[in-house]
């Protein structure tokens, strides 16, 4: 059973991400055939996506829910915490309905939000196009594009992140604003903290591998699933077959602090979680669920990091930090996007 009384830093954790308000739907086929879409992308929008959105909440029932990959990730390690304000997160919103709502959202679900506001730009959202067991992103960042490094340079907010002891960052972040991961990456860098990422989606390594190059020395543990790992080689010119060997050779690019070797977590759906350090690879299996369980796989990646990082803001060992990854994905898998139900029951 949890020992409620390891109570865990307030703040110790800092991500930053785009915070986005998910629409999300179940949808026929040729919902995503009208807009060009794969079952299973992740993309961000462009003009011909724009009328998404309205279509679902005027079409479909559409669901309101609190989105972005790192803000869904913090919510999930809240939960199984049990404990607030321990995660810290940073994105920018506009100013109107949806930023409200999300801000009402993460902060019941325990978040220590600290959004910067632009008037004059509507809150991102996320198209969650849900069809049988898949699920399709297509993301308008919007507000959540005009970050700039001069929110995380205010007093307050520079407080938050010199106090923290852990940082997570998205790879979609790059495509908003990579001077403010570069000075998260140096701070963490200089204090010798952990800094984490997530290789998010293929497109960020088709089309953003500059700025992910120059983050990834910073990176003590990288996270990605086989289709992100697969693009990722592909632009490296590696062979891009074996996911263990793509693993081997993301740990041994240049890692600016070597005394701490980089760690590669790679999920792959219902195969085993591959633990990739320098010298091993390990497998931990993933309970498979029976087809009728499982409501829609949205969420599941991000919730797999927030039970990750629940364990390893506590000190756990990598392997129980893993489990409860896996748990915690299994758990979002039956439930509609991701989102939680009832109290958390992870046993170490």
């Amino acid at each position: 059973t949890s020992n409620m009384c390891d109570r865990v830093r307030e703040g110790i954790l800092v991500g930053c991400g785009n915070p986005l308000l998910d629409i999300s739907a179940v949808v026929p086929l040729n919902f995503l055939q009208k807009y060009s879409m794969n079952e299973d992308d992740a993309i961000l929008a462009e003009d011909r996506h724009m009328p998404i959105y309205g279509e679902l909440v005027e079409g479909y029932q559409a669901e309101f829910l609190a989105g972005g990959s790192v803000q869904n990730s913090l919510r999930i390690a809240q939960w199984i915490l049990r404990q607030p304000r321990v995660a810290v997160f940073f994105g920018c919103v506009g100013e109107d309905r949806y930023a409200n709502i999300l801000k009402e959202k993460a902060q019941a679900a325990g978040l220590d939000v600290h959004y910067q506001v632009k008037k004059d730009v509507p809150t991102g959202t996320c198209a969650v196009l849900i069809t049988g067991t898949h699920r399709s992103l297509c993301a308008n960042l919007a507000a959540a594009n005009n970050f700039t490094i001069d929110h995380l340079e205010e007093p307050s907010n520079k407080a938050l992140v010199d106090n923290a002891q852990y940082y997570y960052i998205s790879g979609f972040f790059l495509t908003v604003n990579p001077p403010s991961i570069m000075q998260v990456a140096a701070t963490a860098h200089a204090k010798q903290r952990p800094f984490l990422m997530n290789l998010s989606a293929p497109f960020i390594s088709q089309f953003y591998m500059a700025p992910l190059l120059a983050a990834l020395p910073y990176v003590d543990i990288i996270f990605g699933n086989e289709a992100e790992a697969q693009a990722f080689a592909e632009a490296q010119q590696w062979p891009s077959g074996d996911l263990r060997e793509i693993g081997k050779r993301l740990v041994a690019m240049e890692k600016k602090n070597p005394t701490r070797p980089r760690i590669a977590i790679l999920t792959q759906g219902c195969d085993p979680v591959l633990l990739i350090q320098q010298d091993s690879v390990q497998e931990f299996p993933v309970t498979k669920l029976a087809v009728h369980e499982i409501v829609d796989t949205n969420g599941a990646g991000d919730a797999f990091v927030g039970g990750f990082l629940s364990q390893f803001v506590q000190g756990k060992s990598l392997d129980v930090c893993i489990r409860c990854g896996n748990y915690a994905a299994g758990h979002i898998i039956k439930n509609p996007g991701c989102t939680y139900s009832g109290e958390p029951e992870f046993v170490e």
